[in-house]
């Protein structure tokens, strides 16, 4: 098992080399609706190293240096390629800006929480909106769907956002719970 405040961990390298790779994806996002297998292809493959640092973390024991580099990584990633996509008139701006605010809260509340020393791991569902993200932007990326199959990224990219709501009002709710045991402890 890893210590727990390594820095240097192959799970980290991984995650490092997304975020710094995420700017070329920026660049590769074509401004045009008809996708590009460039962009689909970097896009499968820096997806892929999500679950493969994910899964190495699991292996190897996590950190405190992933549990922060991994998310952070992923939001980059995610929100960036999204919002080129609503600047080529791909992503309607609505969907994204409310995933963006749900992501913006639910990252200052770990922060807060974080400095107390509080824990807060991915749940479930917010694993599932995540994975609907990167589906969205793929199919959307994608030259065989990008042009026929605009229902099915849109579709993926409302379900992340029931997701994303489903899974703040969660973590949200969890906080409350945890602060009425607390009272009621004392």
């Amino acid at each position: 098992m890893v210590d727990p405040s390594a820095l240097a961990t192959w799970a980290n390298a991984i995650t490092v080399g997304r975020l710094l790779l995420s700017p070329l994806m920026f660049i590769v996002i074509p401004d045009h609706d008809r996708g590009a297998w460039v962009a689909f292809g970097l896009w499968f493959v820096l997806c892929l190293s999500d679950g493969i640092d994910g899964y190495i973390a699991r292996r190897h024991g996590t950190t405190r240096s992933g549990a922060f580099l991994d998310p952070l990584a992923d939001k980059v990633l995610v929100l960036g390629a999204m919002f080129i996509l609503v600047r080529s008139e791909m992503f309607w701006i609505v969907p994204v800006a409310i995933i963006a605010v749900r992501e913006f809260v639910i990252s200052m509340y770990r922060t807060v929480v974080g400095s107390r020393g509080v824990s807060v791991p991915a749940s479930r569902t917010a694993k599932n909106k995540t994975l609907s993200q990167q589906l969205a932007v793929g199919f959307a990326l994608m030259p065989l769907t990008a042009v026929d199959a605009p229902w099915l990224w849109n579709g993926l990219l409302w379900a992340a956002v029931v997701l994303a709501l489903v899974s703040a009002w969660e973590y949200l709710w969890r906080a409350h719970l945890a602060r009425v045991h607390a009272v009621h402890a004392i």
